[in-house]
Protein backbone atom coordinates (compact mmCIF):
# COMPACT_ATOMS: atom_id res chain seq x y z
CA UNK A 1 0.00 0.00 0.00
CA UNK A 2 1.30 3.53 -0.93
CA UNK A 3 0.07 7.42 -0.23
CA UNK A 4 0.70 10.51 -2.62
CA UNK A 5 2.74 13.49 -0.63
CA UNK A 6 4.80 16.12 -2.44
CA UNK A 7 8.31 15.85 -2.58
CA UNK A 8 8.78 18.79 -0.72
CA UNK A 9 7.30 16.95 2.52
CA UNK A 10 9.94 14.41 2.09
CA UNK A 11 12.60 13.77 5.00
CA UNK A 12 15.44 11.72 5.77
CA UNK A 13 14.90 8.37 6.90
CA UNK A 14 11.59 8.03 5.86
CA UNK A 15 10.30 6.07 2.79
CA UNK A 16 9.66 6.48 -0.90
CA UNK A 17 8.58 4.53 -4.13
CA UNK A 18 11.25 4.89 -6.52
CA UNK A 19 11.12 2.46 -9.70
CA UNK A 20 8.46 0.05 -7.75
CA UNK A 21 10.94 -0.50 -4.74
CA UNK A 22 10.08 0.70 -1.05
CA UNK A 23 13.68 2.96 -0.50
CA UNK A 24 14.92 4.94 2.43
CA UNK A 25 15.71 8.74 2.08
CA UNK A 26 19.54 8.97 3.01
CA UNK A 27 20.09 12.78 1.45
CA UNK A 28 17.70 15.41 0.10
CA UNK A 29 19.36 18.64 -1.41
CA UNK A 30 16.90 21.39 -2.17
CA UNK A 31 18.00 23.96 -4.62
CA UNK A 32 16.67 27.70 -4.76
CA UNK A 33 13.91 28.53 -7.61
CA UNK A 34 15.41 30.15 -10.49
CA UNK A 35 14.74 32.72 -13.37
CA UNK A 36 12.87 29.90 -15.58
CA UNK A 37 12.07 27.77 -13.69
CA UNK A 38 10.67 26.35 -10.41
CA UNK A 39 12.74 24.91 -7.09
CA UNK A 40 14.31 21.26 -7.51
CA UNK A 41 14.98 18.84 -5.00
CA UNK A 42 17.75 15.90 -5.44
CA UNK A 43 16.85 12.99 -3.43
CA UNK A 44 19.09 10.15 -2.67
CA UNK A 45 17.85 6.28 -1.62
CA UNK A 46 18.84 3.13 -0.77
CA UNK A 47 16.02 0.07 -1.61
CA UNK A 48 14.52 -1.54 1.85
CA UNK A 49 14.85 -5.13 0.49
CA UNK A 50 17.73 -5.09 -2.67
CA UNK A 51 20.23 -2.50 -0.95
CA UNK A 52 20.57 -0.65 -4.20
CA UNK A 53 21.33 3.03 -4.49
CA UNK A 54 18.76 5.29 -6.30
CA UNK A 55 18.59 8.81 -7.05
CA UNK A 56 15.88 11.08 -8.75
CA UNK A 57 15.36 14.75 -9.31
CA UNK A 58 12.11 16.10 -9.05
CA UNK A 59 10.64 19.98 -8.89
CA UNK A 60 9.39 20.08 -4.93
CA UNK A 61 5.62 20.71 -5.85
CA UNK A 62 5.44 17.52 -7.86
CA UNK A 63 3.56 14.64 -6.13
CA UNK A 64 5.27 11.10 -4.77
CA UNK A 65 4.29 7.87 -3.50
CA UNK A 66 5.31 6.97 -0.44
CA UNK A 67 5.09 3.30 1.03
CA UNK A 68 3.18 2.31 4.48
CA UNK A 69 6.07 0.60 6.25
CA UNK A 70 5.02 -1.23 9.19
CA UNK A 71 7.35 -2.99 11.57
CA UNK A 72 5.62 -5.93 13.51
CA UNK A 73 6.82 -8.88 16.09
CA UNK A 74 7.00 -12.15 15.46
CA UNK A 75 7.44 -15.37 17.50
CA UNK A 76 9.71 -18.27 15.94
CA UNK A 77 7.87 -21.26 15.93
CA UNK A 78 10.53 -23.40 14.16
CA UNK A 79 13.74 -23.41 11.69
CA UNK A 80 14.07 -25.50 8.78
CA UNK A 81 17.58 -24.76 7.22
CA UNK A 82 17.32 -21.33 6.22
CA UNK A 83 14.14 -20.74 6.72
CA UNK A 84 12.13 -19.62 9.29
CA UNK A 85 8.01 -20.30 10.28
CA UNK A 86 6.50 -17.48 12.10
CA UNK A 87 3.86 -16.06 13.84
CA UNK A 88 2.49 -13.18 13.90
CA UNK A 89 2.07 -11.27 17.37
CA UNK A 90 -0.76 -9.28 16.86
CA UNK A 91 -3.13 -11.16 14.22
CA UNK A 92 -1.68 -14.87 15.23
CA UNK A 93 -1.41 -15.19 11.35
CA UNK A 94 1.42 -17.70 10.34
CA UNK A 95 3.90 -17.48 7.58
CA UNK A 96 7.66 -18.52 5.96
CA UNK A 97 9.90 -16.26 5.54
CA UNK A 98 14.03 -16.62 4.28
CA UNK A 99 16.71 -16.44 7.04
CA UNK A 100 19.70 -14.48 5.96
CA UNK A 101 23.05 -15.46 6.10
CA UNK A 102 23.91 -12.36 8.82
CA UNK A 103 20.63 -13.38 10.86
CA UNK A 104 21.41 -17.18 11.49
CA UNK A 105 22.48 -17.55 14.96
CA UNK A 106 20.25 -14.79 16.27
CA UNK A 107 17.11 -16.32 15.02
CA UNK A 108 15.99 -19.24 17.54
CA UNK A 109 12.60 -20.91 18.01
CA UNK A 110 10.55 -19.92 20.95
CA UNK A 111 12.13 -16.13 20.78
CA UNK A 112 10.20 -12.85 19.40
CA UNK A 113 11.88 -11.07 16.26
CA UNK A 114 10.09 -7.80 14.59
CA UNK A 115 10.07 -7.28 11.03
CA UNK A 116 9.37 -5.25 8.35
CA UNK A 117 6.33 -5.46 6.00
CA UNK A 118 5.58 -2.99 2.92
CA UNK A 119 4.08 -3.03 -0.52
CA UNK A 120 3.60 -6.85 0.03
CA UNK A 121 7.06 -7.75 0.63
CA UNK A 122 8.80 -8.74 4.24
CA UNK A 123 12.24 -8.64 6.03
CA UNK A 124 13.91 -9.25 9.19
CA UNK A 125 14.65 -6.41 11.24
CA UNK A 126 17.23 -7.56 13.59
CA UNK A 127 18.62 -4.73 15.75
Amino acid sequence: MKVQVEVKELKEGKYVVVDDEACVIKSISKSKPGKHGSAKARVDVIGLFDKQKRSFVSPVSDKIYVPVVERKNAQVLSVAGDVAQLMDMGDFSTFEMTIPDEYKERIIEGEEVSYLTAMGRMKFDLR
